[in-house]
């Protein structure tokens, strides 16, 4: 439904359109026209009208910054970065400039030149800029500023909806609950805001409660890897084990090389009784990184159950010199202490632990190990 202000928009745009009929190569008229055209969300209008200003004189500052401008709504990023770029090379180092040439650089992957130009003097100007430095600074690992950062952000913004979402994901990762709880509560229905209060009843063993979060999360945003991992591991504790593992993969896909993630599928289909691909999945976080404990340790349990004592003794110490409290390496050498080095003992004394409750959530090893790989204790 077209609004008044819309129409009023569109109005003055088909008005410039036509001044341009009758004085085509007016500089100063097709400026404001592809300007028009941007406030009416059509950029593929601006770009044509700012080609035609590039035919007859070269782009002044302003026009390249609608030329940028047109790049980010057509998503055409490479040529936002060019433009933006060019402009931020003649010394436009403004907060708005910075923001956009970001914005552009961290949608091409490039984070890290991203970051370069977005300083910390435009994060404390636009709340946009803010959240972006703070994604950013977490996507590339640097954990201690960007918690740093992100809690003055939180109070310079308080009430802005995407940057309380990017500091509650990241709150997560720093280990801190209650900033996590509390920028995720401000953030309203922003599925990363979602994403993580379903994480956080998912720590507490509210499984039911995650589920329904996740599954409004995922409505909002079908492209959170956290979220469908989320879903597919409250799936598990619910004991929808079926489609679980197919959730949890499509969250590992997503995030590429997050080995925890590549665990948690593992034991996920484990738990649902296919250890062809269960081990597959832990190949897989092998490739990615073999110096992840957690994967020699749940590949030492695959080798005991298969029969492989030799084998299983070999990853599970392996994994213990890696990290001495890792829990899937720890449960292979009880289960091998425990059967005395027999197969079938080991696979017995595994099968009866494995249908009965840990802990008072009614957890079972499979459903805890898979938690654990994403870091959900």
């Amino acid at each position: 439904m077209m609004t008044e202000a819309n129409a009023t928009l569109q109005g003055r745009l088909e008005t410039l359109l036509a001044m341009l009929e009758t004085d085509p190569g007016n500089l100063m008229l097709l400026a404001d026209t592809a300007e028009a055209a941007l406030d009416d969300r059509r950029p593929e209008v601006a770009e044509e009208l700012l080609a035609r200003y590039a035919d007859i004189a070269p782009l002044p500052p302003r026009e390249i910054n609608l030329a940028g401008i047109a790049a980010l709504q057509a998503r055409a990023f490479d040529k936002a970065a060019a433009a933006f770029g060019a402009l931020f090379e003649t010394g436009a180092h403004d907060p708005g400039v910075r923001f956009n040439l970001a914005w552009a650089r961290a949608n091409l992957k490039d984070f890290e030149a991203a970051l370069d130009v977005l300083d910390d003097d435009a994060a404390r100007v636009l709340p946009q800029a803010a959240e972006l430095r703070v994604q950013l600074l977490h996507q590339l690992g640097d954990f201690e500023t960007a918690g740093d950062v992100a809690r003055h952000y939180v109070e310079l913004f308080p009430d802005h909806r995407g940057l309380m979402a990017a500091v509650s994901v990241l709150a997560l990762d720093i280990d801190d609950e209650q900033l996590a709880a509390a920028c995720a509560a401000r953030a309203g229905d922003h599925p990363d805001a979602l994403t993580t209060l379903g994480t956080l009843a998912l720590g507490d063993d509210h499984a039911t409660d995650a589920l329904d979060i996740f599954e409004r999360a995922i409505d909002r945003n079908p492209n959170l890897p956290r979220a469908w991992i989320g879903r597919g591991l409250s799936k598990l504790m619910t004991g929808q084990a079926d489609t679980a593992a197919a959730d949890i993969d499509k969250g590992a896909e997503m995030f590429g090389d997050h080995l925890g993630s590549w665990i948690a599928a593992g034991w996920a289909y484990f738990v649902n009784g296919d250890q062809v691909t269960s081990r597959a999945r832990f190949d897989h976080a092998l490739e990615l990184d073999p110096t992840f404990a957690e994967t020699h340790g749940s590949l030492a349990v695959l080798d005991l159950l298969a029969g492989d004592l030799e084998e299983a003794r070999r990853k599970s110490d392996v994994a213990l010199r890696l990290d001495r409290q890792c829990y899937s390496a720890a449960l292979a050498k009880s289960l091998l202490a425990a059967s005395d080095g027999n197969h079938e003992t080991a696979r017995r004394i595994f099968e009866h632990a494995a249908r009965t409750p840990i802990d008072g959530s009614g957890r079972t090893i499979g459903q805890a190990l898979a938690k654990m790989g994403m870091g959900v204790s």
